[in-house]
């Protein structure tokens, strides 16, 4: 592991440079998030307090008795030049610089984050920021953001240009089932690229998928080299597909944020997956962190024809094998009648339990459907807690990549999509964002 990193990611000291008790304050935000859940020393420096939320201050770094393994500084950005001093002068092995005012303001801001730049890369003390929100690892319950809570640990290495827009997805986390290895809201990226995060999520034993949120690069073939290179599958969204949303960009971080066709085709290139919204960004990530990936030829399951159909058009450019006469044969006399014989499998409205269990033993036992996307319509006789069971067990038996869908999710099926989820089945509630997750998970 690059030992550059570890400071960041597994500090034993933890320097708040601006803590305060002020409520509402990011320096009390802080040192809040640091102290819960965390047995690592917590040391607040303010001059104008001997003590933080009960923990003894001191009035500026050198004045800590101990070493310093990771700075936090959250104070004014007239003040950040000094502290950063102070930082060089204690051997401080790493910093971040939640302050903002510096490159994203213009050309003054800039010239004065390349000060502190300087100073930091001088002493070869590697930094995150400015204006960052800072950086979460979920497994060893480390927060060094100013986030409104902690998010659940999982496999998913979160990597945001923006910090509001992580704010939201550990907020919103408290009500998922998937986890992330560590989220980091990188600023300005004077400091730590990227890269450097990519590098480091692919040597990490928790990640399992990297999700990357970026709004402009500044060195683009650094970062394709990065990406192309990674054994992980990467997923990035990336905004600016149009003129004013590229100008929009460029006053928020400072950064250029580039032709969306061209950033599009090198991240085809680079072999990573291109999500075009949020929710699609996310439903990526939790399929890629829980399920292996395929080579191609998919087949549907489905209770509701109409769903079956939907889910077909957006599986459109993968290959969806025809039922062999051997497979259908293993099935038929447990299936309605009128069920469809074919590729999507429809097995009818009034399918119980049992009807969903033969489908999946058959089609899975196929050796060209490498591949299922299972999906529940709600009927009065439907068991969702069975059905999850059975999807279950089937994936278990086969280890081939599964799906759900069950359409709605609410009250009837809530408790049998965490049934899912705690197994490793991502479950969707609309045919195309199931569809769209199992087509990350095929190669190529």
């Amino acid at each position: 592991m690059s030992n550059y990193m570890q400071q960041f990611f597994d500090p034993q000291t933890v320097a708040v440079i601006g803590a305060t008790d002020r409520r509402g304050s990011v320096g009390r935000g802080l040192m809040e998030n640091l102290l819960e859940n965390s047995d690592r020393r917590i040391i607040p420096v303010n001059p104008n307090h001997d003590e933080v939320l009960n923990v003894t201050a001191y009035p500026d770094v050198a004045s800590i008795p101990e070493e310093v393994d990771l700075a936090v500084i959250a104070i004014p950005q007239q003040l950040v030049k000094s502290a950063i001093e102070d930082c060089a002068g204690k051997k401080v092995k790493g910093v971040i610089i939640i302050s903002a005012g510096f490159g994203e303001t213009g050309p003054e801001g800039k010239e004065q984050e390349q000060e502190i730049k300087k100073i930091l890369d001088d002493n070869n003390i590697p930094f995150i920021g400015p204006n960052c929100l800072g950086i979460l690892r979920p497994a060893t319950g480390l927060n060094a953001s100013f986030a409104p809570g902690s998010a659940k640990p999982g496999g998913i290495a979160f990597i945001s240009q923006s910090g509001a827009f992580l704010d939201s997805i550990i907020d919103g986390n408290q009500q998922e089932n998937y986890g992330f290895s560590f989220l980091v809201s990188p600023g300005n990226a004077a400091g730590l690229q990227l890269s450097d995060y990519i590098n480091w999520a692919e040597q990490d034993a928790e990640t399992k998928v990297i999700a990357l949120y970026i709004e402009g690069l500044e060195n683009g073939r650094e970062f394709y080299e990065t990406i192309k290179s990674t054994t992980k599958p990467v997923a990035v969204l990336k905004p600016g597909k149009s003129e004013t949303a590229r100008k929009a960009i460029s006053s928020h971080t400072g950064s250029l944020a580039g032709q969306a066709p061209v950033f599009s085709a090198v991240l085809k290139q680079a072999g990573a997956i291109e999500a075009h919204s949020i929710q699609e960004l996310l439903d990526i990530s939790k399929a890629l962190s829980w399920q292996p990936r395929f080579d191609d030829g998919i087949a549907i399951i489905t209770n509701g024809g109409g769903a079956g159909v939907l889910a077909t058009d957006y599986l459109e450019t993968a290959k969806l094998p025809e039922l062999r006469p051997e497979t259908l044969k293993q099935m038929t006399d447990k299936m309605h009648p009128g069920y469809s014989a074919a590729n999507p499998l429809d097995i009818v409205g009034d399918a119980l339990p049992e009807r969903y269990q033969a489908a999946l033993e058959a089609v899975l036992g196929q050796d060209d459907i490498q591949a299922v996307v299972v999906i529940q319509t709600l009927q009065i006789m439907t068991d969702p807690q069975e059905n999850a069971k059975i999807i279950l067990q089937a994936a278990e038996r086969f280890r081939k990549p599964v799906v759900a869908c069950f359409m709605g999710a609410g009250p009837s099926t809530q408790e049998a999509v965490s049934l899912l989820e705690r197994g490793g089945i991502p479950n969707y509630s609309d045919p195309a964002r199931a569809a769209g997750a199992l087509l990350a998970l095929r190669r190529g």
